[in-house]
């Protein structure tokens, strides 16, 4: 007998709120459309962001021309050399941009008390794998160096995303261990990520459909992103792992994905790495983005917070 999952009460009123929405799935907009029913959707489910002393949009060099960044500070400046977050946001490397995860990095950079740059790359399927990562990985470079667009000193990364920016959070701390940056990654965060392949998994048959991320909306993502399937850099989960930095997993109990952020989290213990492993139980991916609808994930990224101070605060 299948057992019932647990859902907390205010993510399953969430998804039946969801369920009698009655419009085109995902797959079936245009890609415009896709991308605005993204914001509108965040805009409904999250909290309001922030009110921050330094909220600044950034752009630096990149492969293929400049990258659109955002800098939030909850200080006004800093004379002291600081880790700096870079966020990579969700979206299936198609859908998210800076809007769909200000609200969130507003959060984060309070919460941290740390400054955090978030990285607008470019996007599937106009610019499909590796143009993301190669995207990420020149923000973060140029983030590390210190410059003085920047208006702080750096002296450590942190990387930090979700979902689709969860692997983008794992690549480029490979990248930078591989060749590395002007300072180094203290912390990889990558919450709800895609780090190996979930088609065939578990947790994809479990929850391919009324959990918020589907089969479906994977199939359409894996498609327009078109990630070489035997390359570290869209499956990072194929790479050498012994050398990895501090790393904090974040899973979600209801999502297809889960046990691609599982598989990973054992890959680490297995390389006898430092991590720590979180799955917030009865919700789905994105909770870090439902904190108005799902009051209760709220609780749930402060729980990461607390995990990232404390990591950032062990010896090394």
């Amino acid at each position: 007998m299948t057992e019932t999952p647990y859902i907390r009460p205010d993510m399953k009123a969430f998804l039946d709120m969801m369920a009698q929405v009655n419009g085109p799935k995902l797959a079936d907009m245009t890609l415009e459309e896709a991308r605005q029913s993204y914001v509108a959707m965040h805009a409904l489910a999250d909290r309001p962001a922030r009110a921050l002393p330094v909220i600044r949009d950034l752009a630096c060099p990149g492969p293929a021309g400049e990258i659109p960044l955002r800098l939030y500070d909850a200080r006004e400046g800093r004379s002291e050399p600081t880790p700096v977050v870079v966020f990579y946001h969700g979206g299936g490397f198609v859908i998210g941009d800076l809007e769909t995860h200000h609200a969130l990095c507003t959060e984060l950079a309070a919460l941290l008390d740390l400054p955090l740059v978030a990285v607008h790359y470019a996007r599937a399927p106009e610019a499909p794998f590796p143009a993301a990562i190669l995207d990420c990985e020149a923000a973060t470079r140029w983030v590390a160096a210190s410059p003085p667009e920047l208006g702080l000193t750096a002296n450590g990364i942190v990387t930090i995303g979700d979902s689709a920016g969860g692997n983008a959070t794992v690549v480029v701390s490979q990248l930078l261990g591989a060749n590395p940056a002007a300072v180094p990654v203290l912390l990889q965060v990558p919450i709800f990520p895609l780090v190996a392949d979930a088609i065939g998994s578990a947790s994809m048959a479990a929850f391919s459909d009324g959990f918020l991320l589907t089969a479906e909306t994977m199939t359409f993502f894996d498609a327009a992103y078109a990630a070489d399937r035997s390359d570290p850099r869209g499956f990072p989960i194929l790479a050498d792992h012994t050398d990895a930095p501090p790393t904090i997993v974040v899973t979600a109990s209801l999502d297809p994905i889960r046990d691609s952020g599982r598989a990973y989290a054992k890959a680490l213990v297995d390389a006898g790495r430092d991590v720590v492993f979180l799955e917030m139980r009865g919700v789905t991916h994105s909770f870090t983005n439902l904190r108005q609808m799902v009051p209760s994930t709220q609780r749930d990224l402060e729980r990461v917070v607390a995990a990232m101070t404390f990591m950032l605060g062990s010896p090394a």
